[in-house]
């Protein structure tokens, strides 16, 4: 019999224990996240090996592969505070300590604690960089990144190392360059120059087709001589950020990048 009162569907009945349902973790970023350490870590096995051509290369795939885990995320609605904490702990490694350690092994330890101290300048600025990018995400406009960005600065001295290599270098012989460029790729990324992070480029937009043509022209200019043009590209980018700040201080517009806007791309799940 009815006694006139409404009972909730979900409302347990006596004696049924509820579990409560258990949060997962998405699979299809986080393997990316995965794939990005992998490089870092296999960078820093070949070093030991003295295959240092090869652990450029790692280096450079971790590069890649990280580039598309936040963007995989947001395409398929998957991002999650634990991938994004997994994936500044991967940067770290992948684009702090691998580069470091194996630009030492090359070339750095020929010059005594010269050589470890720009390692670890290195490496200590390259944890800076990603922590304040972490403290930073809501208040920096989305469109710039506020330093070099750390698998650009990694790019720079993986760069190098798989340039010199490849035109049969050894590492003692350009130990201060390397010096060098391990010191200024550090030191940019905790600088607050502003660097375009293409954040605004829309994948799911459509393009003109002379687009995909300039896109199969540069992998064609690329695979000639991957090396020099990878490096080439790089020295263009870790450059273009002082040429940006010194054009808006000569126009007298400001030069830095924190802003409160809420227009930029999302930003989420993405760590340099």
């Amino acid at each position: 019999m009815h006694d006139g009162t409404e009972h909730d569907d979900h409302t347990p009945t006596e004696g049924v224990v509820v579990r409560k349902r258990r949060k997962g973790i998405y699979i299809l970023p986080n393997l990316f996240t995965l794939a990005a350490l992998f490089g870092g870590f296999y960078g820093i096995v070949m070093a030991m090996d003295g295959r240092f051509d090869l652990a450029a290369v790692g280096i450079f795939c971790a590069m890649v592969l990280d580039s598309l885990d936040g963007r995989v995320a947001r395409m398929t609605n998957t991002q999650s505070a634990f991938g994004e904490q997994m994936d500044s702990l991967s940067d770290m490694v992948s684009f702090g300590a691998a580069p470091a350690l194996v630009a030492y092994a090359w070339s750095l330890k020929e010059l005594g604690r010269w050589g470890w101290i720009a390692a670890f300048v290195y490496c200590a600025c390259a944890m800076l960089r990603l922590a304040r990018f972490n403290v930073n995400t809501q208040v920096v406009d989305k469109r710039y990144f506020q330093g070099l960005p750390s698998p650009a600065a990694a790019a720079l001295v993986a760069g190098f190392i798989w340039l010199m290599t490849d035109a049969g270098f050894h590492g003692k012989q350009v130990s201060w360059v390397m010096f060098g460029v391990a010191l200024y790729a550090g030191l940019t990324m905790v600088t607050n120059v502003p660097f375009y992070s293409f954040k605004d480029v829309q994948m799911k937009k459509s393009v003109p087709f002379v687009v995909i043509v300039l896109i199969a022209l540069g992998i064609a200019v690329i695979n000639i001589d991957p090396p020099i043009v990878l490096f080439a590209l790089f020295i263009v980018y870790g450059i273009s950020g002082y040429l940006v700040y010194g054009w808006r201080r000569f126009k007298g517009q400001r030069a830095s990048v924190i802003s409160t806007s809420t227009d930029e791309p999302e930003e989420s799940g993405l760590h340099r």
